[in-house]
C-alpha cells in the first residue's frame, strides 16, 4: 500500500493533465511528474545507496520540488522526514542525526541532481510501513518523531473526503502554508483525485500573491493556520470574489471575532479541522456545512468549537485516571483509530506516555457538549501557537537559562491578534539584569528566531507552589492584567 500509486495510476491514465502548477504557469503534468520521480527515486537508490525503510530529510521551503522529493522518497520506498525551513541549524541538525537520515534534501537543485540517474519502479510497501516521521516538540525540548505508516496517511485522506470537504478531478490545491507540515499532509487529497496542486512561486507566504492566485485558478483548497486567515482578511480588505472553494484552518486558536470577519470577506467558504502530528489532520471538524448554519440556537458556541469527530476516529475526554467524562466535563482529549501514530521514532518513553490503553493522550483538554461537539479549554503542555508554528516553553528556557546573568527564566504565551500568540519571558536575574539585546543574541545562536520571546519581563521571583513549580497561571493572570 504505497501512497505514491495515485501518482502511478494518474500518470497512467491521464498521463497529459496537469500535476503541478508553479504560481499561474504550469510546471508538470501527471506524465511528466511521474518520470520526474521514477528517476530522483533512482537516483535516492542508485547514487546515495538508499535501501526500502532508509529515511531521507527534506529540508526546504515550497517550491514543486518539494512534491516531487516528497514522491520520490516512497517511490524508492523510503521514509520521508519532512524538516521546517524556519528551524535553527542547530535544530535541524538534531532531527538529521535523530531519525539517522541517509540523505538531506535542501534545495531545488539537490532534487534536479537526483533525476539524472535511470528510472526506477515503484516500491511495494505493506499498509503499516513508515511513510512519514512527522516531528513536533515536546515539553522536553527535544522534537519527537510521530512514526505515520502509509495506512495512517490513506485514512486520513479519507476522512477529508467524508468530513471536510469534496474534491474534484477540476480542483486545485494551493499550498500557502509550509508543506513540511500541514499543508504536505494534505498533498494527497488531490494526487488520489488527480487533481493538481499550486506552488506559489515565493516559496513563503504573501497574502497578495495568494489573492492573485486565487483569481486565476478554479475550485482552489488550501489550508492555513488562523493567523495566515487573518492576513488574507486583511490585505483584500472587504467581500473578494475569487474562485475560491474551500478555506482549511487550523493550528491554533481561530478568535470567533477574526472567524466573523473572514466569512464576511471569502463567505461560506471556511472549514476548521483539529488534529496533531500524532493524529495528522484528523481529531475533530466543522464542516462549511456547520459554518453557514446561523439560524442553530447554538450557533456562536458551535463556531467557537472545534467541530465533531471525525468518521475514521474515536474521540472521548477522560480524567487522569482513564474515567471517560461526561459532556460539560473537562478533561483531557483522547483519540483512537486508523490514523493514530505508531509512537515516536527511537523515544519508548515518550511513546509509552503518550499512547496508554489503546487510546493517544494529546496532552490538550477540552469538553464535549451535549450535542457532541469539543470545545478545547487549554493545553496542558502549556504549548505556545504563534503564527501556525508551535512552541514549547521549555526549549526557551533552557537557551536563557544559559546566560551567566540568568537565575531564572520561564516562558509563557500571551494572546495576540496577528499572531495568534507571542512569546513572553520572565526572568530573575543573578545580579545585574542582562538587556534584551543580549539575551536575543543568545537565543538566535540556539533557536528558530520565530521562538525568540517578544517581551522581557525582569522580576525579583517566580510564583511557585508548594513543590517548587513554576505557577505559570499566575503569570499569564500578570499578563492579562497588564
Amino acid at each position: 500500500m504505497n501512497l505514491v500509486t495515485w501518482l502511478a495510476r494518474a500518470a497512467h491514465s491521464d498521463p497529459g493533465r496537469v500535476a503541478v502548477y508553479s504560481g499561474e504557469r504550469p510546471w508538470a503534468t501527471y506524465g511528466g511528474l511521474a518520470r520526474r520521480v521514477a528517476c530522483a527515486a533512482g537516483g535516492l537508490r542508485q547514487r546515495h545507496g538508499l535501501s526500502p525503510g532508509d529515511r531521507v530529510a527534506i529540508n526546504m521551503k515550497n517550491a514543486p520540488e518539494y512534491l516531487e522529493a516528497l514522491y520520490a522518497a516512497w517511490w524508492a520506498g523510503l521514509v520521508a522526514v519532512p524538516v521546517n525551513a524556519k528551524l535553527h541549524a542547530k535544530e535541524v541538525a538534531y532531527i538529521v542525526e535523530q531519525s539517522g537520515a541517509r540523505t538531506v534534501i535542501e534545495s531545488p537543485d539537490d532534487v534536479t541532481k537526483l533525476e539524472a540517474a535511470a528510472p526506477v519502479e515503484c516500491a511495494e510497501r505493506a499498509a503499516g510501513d513508515l511513510a512519514w516521521l512527522f516531528y513536533t516538540s515536546g515539553t522536553t525540548g527535544r522534537p519527537k518523531g510521530a512514526m505515520l505508516s502509509h495506512a495512517n496517511l490513506a485514512q486520513m485522506t479519507y476522512a477529508y473526503f467524508t468530513d471536510v470537504d469534496s474534491v474534484e478531478r477540476e480542483g486545485r490545491l494551493l499550498h500557502a502554508a509550509p508543506l513540511s507540515h500541514g499543508s504536505g499532509l494534505y498533498t494527497f487529497t488531490h494526487l488520489a483525485k488527480a487533481a493538481a496542486q499550486v506552488v506559489p512561486e515565493s516559496g513563503t507566504f504573501d497574502a497578495a500573491e495568494v489573492l492573485r492566485l486565487l483569481r486565476c485558478h478554479d475550485k482552489v483548497s488550501f489550508f492555513a493556520a488562523p493567523t495566515i486567515v487573518r492576513r488574507l482578511v486583511d490585505e483584500a480588505r472587504g467581500p473578494f470574489e475569487c474562485n475560491l472553494q474551500t478555506i482549511v484552518y487550523g493550528g491554533g486558536p481561530m478568535y470567533l471575532a477574526d472567524l466573523q470577519d473572514a466569512m464576511g470577506v471569502f463567505g461560506p467558504r471556511l472549514a476548521q479541522i483539529y488534529g496533531q502530528g500524532e493524529t495528522p489532520m484528523t481529531i475533530t471538524a466543522l464542516s462549511k456545512a456547520r459554518h453557514a448554519e446561523r439560524e442553530h440556537p447554538r450557533y456562536l458556541e458551535r463556531l467557537a468549537s472545534v467541530g465533531t469527530p471525525h468518521s475514521v476516529v474515536e474521540v472521548t475526554v477522560r480524567e487522569p485516571g482513564g474515567r471517560e467524562l461526561a459532556p460539560g466535563e473537562v478533561g483531557e482529549i483522547c483519540v483512537r483509530g486508523g490514523t493514530v501514530m505508531s509512537g515516536y521514532w527511537m523515544n519508548p518513553e515518550a511513546s509509552a506516555a503518550a499512547l496508554r490503553g489503546g487510546w493517544l493522550w494529546t496532552g490538550d483538554l477540552g469538553a464535549f457538549d451535549e450535542d457532541g461537539f469539543l470545545t478545547l479549554k487549554d493545553r496542558s503542555k502549556d504549548l505556545i501557537v504563534s503564527g501556525g508554528s508551535n512552541i514549547y516553553p521549555r526549549e526557551v528556557e533552557e537557551v536563557l537559562l544559559a546566560h551567566p546573568a540568568v537565575a531564572e527564566a520561564s516562558v509563557v504565551g500571551r494572546a495576540d491578534r496577528e499572531w495568534g500568540e507571542v512569546v513572553v519571558a520572565f526572568v530573575v536575574p543573578r545580579g545585574s539584569a542582562p538587556s534584551a539585546e543580549e539575551l536575543d543574541r543568545l537565543c538566535l545562536e540556539h533557536i528558530a528566531r520565530f521562538k525568540r520571546p517578544k517581551e522581557y519581563r525582569f522580576v525579583e521571583r517566580l510564583p511557585k507552589n508548594n513543590y517548587g513549580k513554576v505557577v505559570k497561571t499566575e503569570l499569564r493572570k500578570e499578563l492579562e492584567g497588564g
